[in-house]
């Protein structure tokens, strides 16, 4: 029942930290400074994981930050909750998730995540689709910024594995910039199912850039081993985990 305590906890608040900060994005928004809104974002990302460890008991462990240079970058993680959503803002400077469309149509976040100069993308649109997110992108590491993109293109269960996608591959070979692994295991902490929040530790393994192989097959294999390799190192799951456990259990 703890388990199903602290996600009620957290997701009112959650509720509460959103809507008084989006009375904020008010005026970021009617003066049109991405570099104030990107910086806002930052900070509601900061309060929202403060909230998720404390409330939930949570600690974030951290590996691999110096596989991280400065300036733009590509980082091919893997997406389990949306904790992923959260955490790249605290971590790079000028962080730029590619997302999709849908997520742009949520009021008050939907403007904001435009404004910040988040990558939005339709996933009914086929190849036109990628095209725009290559342009994007393009221009997004022109600005110096990291680019963030998750690519299984959806979330999986811990130690799951599904097919990435060909966005990342296209990325890769147009990127004149490192590509860098991460794995997580934040799946067994913050659920699918909102009402559950689980305590303990929380993964988060960055990897040393990836040689960039102009073959598919060849980059395909080497992002997988190289999350095979952190999940190995670091004790992260590489089955998939059934997270519809006991919930008498805290």
């Amino acid at each position: 029942m703890m388990s199903i305590l602290r996600g009620v906890l957290f997701n009112l608040y959650l509720f509460w930290i959103t809507l008084f900060m989006g009375f904020g994005t008010i005026p970021i928004r009617l003066m049109k400074r991405q570099d104030l809104a990107l910086s806002y974002a930052k900070l509601w990302a900061r309060l929202v994981l403060a909230g998720f460890c404390r409330i939930c008991s949570v600690r974030i462990e951290i590996t691999g930050r110096e596989n991280l240079p400065s300036g733009p970058l590509l980082i091919a993680s893997q997406h389990q909750s949306f904790f992923d959503g959260f955490i790249w803002m605290t971590l790079v400077d000028r962080p730029d998730y590619i997302v999709k469309s849908e997520l742009t149509r949520i009021p008050v976040v939907g403007p904001m995540l435009l404004l910040t100069g988040m990558i939005a993308i339709d996933r009914k649109a086929g190849p036109k689709a990628l095209r725009n997110m290559m342009q994007a992108t393009k221009a997004a590491h022109a600005d110096n910024r990291q680019i963030i993109i998750f690519p299984e293109g959806t979330r999986t269960l811990p130690g799951e594995r599904v097919s990435i996608q060909p966005g990342v591959i296209a990325l890769a070979r147009q990127a004149d910039t490192p590509v860098v692994p991460v794995a997580t295991d934040s799946g067994l902490f913050w659920d699918r199912n909102p009402w559950l929040k689980r305590p303990g530790i929380l993964h988060v393994a960055i990897g040393r850039p990836l040689p960039v192989e102009q073959e598919r097959r060849a980059f395909t294999k080497g992002l997988e081993s190289a999350w095979d390799d952190l999940c190995t190192t670091h004790a992260l799951p590489r089955d998939p985990v059934d997270n519809s456990v006991d919930l008498t259990n805290p």
